[in-house]
């Protein structure tokens, strides 16, 4: 054997070692897979906003839209930072990832809104908690800090959704029992397609020539007629003043209940910001998804409001009542519409809510106080959203002048407010008599 060390010229190269496990992914690599898990998120915050209008449980229309801003947030840094490994580069493409892309873009397809939500409790969300974890455990913590920051946070996001989607399912199974063998059904279609592709992995899915593999659905219809929880005393106008000049907004324990009345009825809110965020993000891009985004979790947080003050004073579902006459003044026009409506009654009731506020202060109704507070905050934010993408609309050759909407859509809910019937009035007074009578004799108690 020849003596290497004999002769410097003979030496092999020698070098302090570095095969350690947190080297095992390079910056293109972690960008590679961050792109993946951005598509599908994206996909997913679609398809929970498409379907709100059409579940319907207010345990979905309340948590549905916090999952999709949840799952935004989490979109949104999973975009910057793949932005920030590829830098400069700004490109974003499905690429070798389209086949698993599209099975998450066909969770808006199913057969029904029970099927929508057993799907992401069982299929959708399980995969990204999983998959999130996975990647948490072969990250390297120095070099891949931000990212770990933002997925840790959605493993925690996921997992709480997973629980709140399985107590959604286990109402509506409870209400609609006989979708269950549908859902399942679908599920299980779901299922093999994921299979098929390899699933959400850190490694990229099964080449299918960029096509998904075929999943047997019919293609989603959004919901023109919102779907409601029967639970509640369902009926077009939700309060006798929105038909009947002669009633009064009221003041003291009316205005109590007129304001949490109007809150839990943002639900139509909550449904035409799901619809302007599925009809306008091919338009408009991933800031207006963002923003549509947290614009939709806010009115859900409005309605939520409304209902755990009218539950705290005692009120049951079936004594509260829902209306659509928005919602409905709105259907089968063009998007811009919706969009328009909600920029319409975020700035045509804002400036009222600072006296609201106080009135409840003098009333010691601190509660109230603060829900309105905050509510004022948040549709600040709405009105400048409205402002801005009704006018990016408008440059784009899609849109029409703000003031030109703003005076279709007055014009829209008065018509649908002139086809309230007699019978229509004298129930919704019943129903608010009722409730005024009843918070009387609490107010006494």
């Amino acid at each position: 054997m020849i003596n290497q060390t004999a002769n410097p010229l003979t030496r092999l190269p020698t070098y302090l070692p570095g095969n350690q496990a947190r080297a095992s992914r390079m910056r293109m690599d972690s960008a590679r897979i961050l792109k993946r898990f951005f598509f599908c998120e994206q996909a997913l915050i679609v398809s929970q906003s498409a379907w709100l209008a059409g579940i319907s449980i207010i345990e979905a229309k309340i948590n549905l839209p916090k999952h999709a801003w949840q799952d935004a947030l989490t979109a949104h840094a999973l975009r910057e930072r793949v932005f920030e490994l590829r830098f400069p580069s700004h490109l974003m493409e499905m690429g070798d990832d389209e086949s698993l892309i599209r099975v998450f873009e066909q969770s808006i397809n199913a057969p029904s809104g029970e099927a929508f939500v057993y799907a992401l409790a069982n299929v959708f969300k399980p995969a990204f908690f999983r998959i999130y974890r996975e990647y948490l455990e072969k990250a390297d913590p120095i070099a891949e800090g931000p990212t770990v920051r933002f997925i840790r946070i959605a493993v925690e996001d996921k997992e709480q959704q997973i629980a709140e989607l399985n107590d959604m399912v286990e109402v509506l199974f409870q209400l609609a029992p006989e979708k269950r063998s549908e859902a399942e059904a679908w599920v299980g279609t779901l299922q093999t397609a994921m299979q098929k592709i390899g699933g959400l992995s850190i490694e990229a899915p099964e080449p299918m020539h960029g096509t998904a593999p075929h999943i047997d659905a019919k293609p989603f219809h959004f919901a023109e007629v919102p779907v409601r929880d029967k639970r509640f005393h369902l009926l077009r106008f939700y309060w006798p003043d929105v038909v009947d000049d002669s009633f009064p907004y009221g003041e003291g324990i009316r205005l109590q209940l007129r304001s949490a009345v109007s809150h839990i009825n943002e639900v139509w809110a909550i449904e035409t910001a799901g619809a302007i965020l599925y009809f306008l993000s091919a338009t408009l891009g991933w800031d207006f998804i963002i923003n549509a985004a947290r614009w939709c979790y806010d009115e859900s947080r409005h309605c939520l409001m409304g209902y755990d003050r009218l539950t705290q004073w005692g009120f049951a579902p079936n004594e509260i009542p829902l209306g659509t006459y928005i919602y409905d003044s709105a259907r089968g026009q063009d998007p811009v519409y919706r969009l328009g409506m909600l920029f319409y009654f975020e700035t045509k009731n804002i400036g009222k809510k600072p006296q609201r506020t106080k009135a409840f202060a003098d009333y010691n109704d601190m509660l109230s106080q603060h829900d309105m507070d905050f509510d004022w905050a948040d549709e600040t934010i709405h009105a400048s959203y409205g402002s801005h993408w009704l006018g990016e609309l408008n440059k784009l050759g899609a849109g029409k002048e703000i003031e030109n909407i703003r005076v279709r859509c007055d014009e829209m809910v008065r018509a649908v407010i002139q086809t309230a019937s007699e019978s229509e009035r004298q129930e919704i007074r019943q129903i608010a008599e009722s409730m005024i009578a009843k918070a009387e004799r609490l107010a006494v108690a």
